[in-house]
């Protein structure tokens, strides 16, 4: 199993947890129920080398090193068939539309109808206006610059475009400046939110990490039961309750998780459509109240976009944004009729919105998933997602 996160590790004794802090006033939790599940002892992972290199990635969890160890660029330790893998199913994932950009280079001579049916390619790929314009843009500049001459290298220079405009969002999940590092998710209905919630608490589960889960949707019927299945699969604890408030459970697992010294809580929101304004506002009561819990809370913000949306999972970014100012996307279901081309887009509007303020940076894409299997989630790579959207 690949590493997934950036690791900040704490000393061996830490300072006691604050107490939980006085709960604010909200509608009655009848019928709240906590549902403790005995957590299976871990075992300890193996000591990491005495000397380390300067630039080593993917240290274990509970290694003795004090410094943050970026665990999330642990695939150049990864065994090189697994990772493969992963990338060929990537690849499977975006064929379509990778078959239909690379036709664009199977001429013999670099003119303006290959940068014509390139713009088209692109456009068709949901890549949108301008990032399409600054692809081009950028394409024609390397080709000039390089003197090339044939339609292959300007396949190359494109792959290495997207790759640079990408790079921004290739970021590190960071677990352990926070304790608990709380993590709030959310989506609109479809998008895979809650399954991935679970695909994460089993990844964090297996780096070691205490997991505690919020049960928030209360609005779906099945939410809450979907996701004391993936609680009980992984062995961790979820506060949840039949119906009521969800800023309530929301509070009531942050402050259970800082009494219980949990290294991170997990907290799946209600799924709902940016254009449901009262619904939307829900979601800034959420956030609201879990800093009432934990002041420096919620240390994470994510939103999970269905990759089959197109343009407007970038609507959607930028509306969910707007509302709870996002630190972080989980792009799902990247294995069908997915395009792909809308990270780009994405990418173009996450630097432009980082200008507008030195506070704000880039709003990194964690996680993309190309199926509904565990190891179907993976950490985001620029590069490897450029060359797969041109294989």
């Amino acid at each position: 199993m690949f590493s997934f996160f950036k690791k900040i590790i704490r000393p061996a004794t830490p300072a006691p947890s604050p107490a939980p802090a006085a709960r604010p006033e909200l509608p009655p939790l009848d019928g709240a129920t906590e549902q403790p599940i005995a957590a299976a002892p871990i075992p300890a992972p193996a000591a990491a080398p005495a000397t380390a290199p300067a630039n080593a990635a993917g240290s274990l969890i509970g290694s003795a090193l004090v410094t943050p160890i970026d665990i999330s660029q642990a695939i150049a330790q990864v065994v090189a068939p697994e990772r493969q893998r992963w990338v060929s199913k990537l690849q499977d994932g975006l064929r379509k539309t990778g078959s239909s950009i690379s036709t664009v280079f199977t001429g013999s001579r670099i003119d303006d109808q290959l940068y014509e049916d390139l713009e088209t390619a692109l456009l068709m790929a949901d890549t949108g206006v301008n990032a399409t314009a600054h692809l081009l843009d950028e394409v024609k500049r390397r080709v000039s610059s390089g003197g090339m001459t044939h339609p292959v290298a300007v396949k190359n220079a494109l792959v290495e475009a997207i790759a640079e405009l990408l790079k921004p969002l290739e970021q590190p999940l960071v677990i352990g400046q926070y304790q608990p590092t709380v993590i709030m998710v959310t989506g609109v209905n479809g998008a895979g939110k809650t399954t991935s919630i679970g695909k994460l608490t089993a990844h964090l589960a297996n780096e070691g990490a205490s997991v505690l889960l919020a049960a928030a949707d209360t609005f779906r019927a099945a939410a809450r039961e979907q996701l004391s299945v993936w609680a009980d699969r992984n062995t961790v604890e979820i506060v949840s309750q039949e119906g009521g408030d969800p800023a309530a459970v929301s509070f009531d697992a942050v402050s259970a998780g800082k009494a219980r010294g949990k290294d991170v809580v997990l907290v799946d929101t209600a799924g709902r459509l940016p254009t449901q304004l009262h619904l939307m506002e829900e979601l800034r009561k959420i956030k609201r109240v879990v800093q009432k819990a934990d002041a420096t809370a919620p240390h994470e913000v994510l939103l999970v976009i269905d990759g089959n949306t197109g343009q407007n999972a970038l609507a959607q970014v930028k509306s969910f944004d707007e509302a709870l100012q996002l630190t972080g996307l989980i792009v799902t279901k990247l294995d069908g009729t997915a395009k792909g081309g809308v990270l780009a887009a994405i990418a173009l509007w996450s630097r432009e919105r980082a200008k507008t303020s030195p506070q704000l940076r880039p709003v990194p894409v964690y996680f993309i998933g190309v199926g509904e299997k565990l190891e179907d989630l993976e950490t985001f790579s620029a590069r490897e997602f450029a060359q797969a959207l041109l294989a």
